[in-house]
């Protein structure tokens, strides 16, 4: 799936991976570019149409859909991590609502925006995924097991819309140095360079990207015995 002239809808689009991911759209000849946010008006980056957009609200996704008809490219982007553990005391709600943001998000997208994409000659869809869809940690429970939920969800909507001609792109990778990460003590990956390679798996034709070193160590390890997924994720930044 080409960029230039795509139109290209992007979620969590105002800061991060996904401002990177506008940037990165537009630098490759999209026609026009959605940059979705909860607030638009926190959407800046020139050249963009800022949209509304809470992916775990059905009406907000719904308007969209009915609004924009002529997008041919979907990335799933936004997310929310939550340092919690399964067994604290808010481990429960912790873990619904990254559920909520991190599974169901692109699952609505999808259904949605399904229709569309058949309709303009079949496009792409680009779910942000993690290494940590294969690995799990005390300190991020609840945001690994909804990457894994993201993952199969990323396969098996790869099944479902194959016969209409989309492709379904997953990008896993570590952490990426954004604000959003300025306290966390561990290797960290510029987003333009994570971006650019998920474009070029996506233009590539690729099912899925690997956007860094320890994400290519982590896929290797997953058939490895005992597997990579039975320690700690924390041992692997050491």
């Amino acid at each position: 799936m080409k960029l230039e002239n795509a139109v290209v809808l992007i979620t969590g689009a105002n800061r991060g991976l996904g401002l990177a991911f506008a940037k990165a759209a537009l630098a490759r000849g999209a026609r026009k570019v959605y940059a979705a946010a909860r607030d638009p008006a926190t959407v800046t980056l020139p050249g963009v149409i800022p949209v509304k957009l809470d992916v775990t609200s059905d009406t907000d996704v719904a308007a969209l859909a009915a609004e924009f008809k002529d997008v041919t490219v979907l990335v799933n982007n936004a997310g929310i991590a939550q340092m919690t553990g399964f067994l604290d005391d808010n481990g429960v709600e912790s873990a619904r609502q990254q559920m909520e943001t991190n599974y169901y998000g692109p699952l609505r997208l999808t259904r949605a925006f399904a229709g569309t994409l058949a309709a303009n000659g079949g496009g792409a869809i680009l779910n942000v995924l993690s290494v940590v869809s294969w690995i799990n940690s005390p300190m991020m429970a609840g945001y690994s097991a909804s990457k894994s939920a993201a993952w199969s969800l990323t396969n098996g909507l790869r099944h479902a819309l194959r016969a209409q001609g989309t492709q379904v792109l997953g990008l896993h990778m570590g952490f990426v140095d954004t604000d959003l990460t300025q306290g966390i003590d561990a290797p960290k990956t510029a987003p333009e360079v994570i971006v650019a390679r998920a474009y070029d798996a996506l233009e590539a034709g690729a099912d899925e990207v690997l956007g860094d070193e320890i994400t290519e160590q982590v896929k290797a390890g997953l058939s490895a015995t005992p597997g990579v997924y039975t320690t700690d994720l924390r041992a692997r930044a050491e």
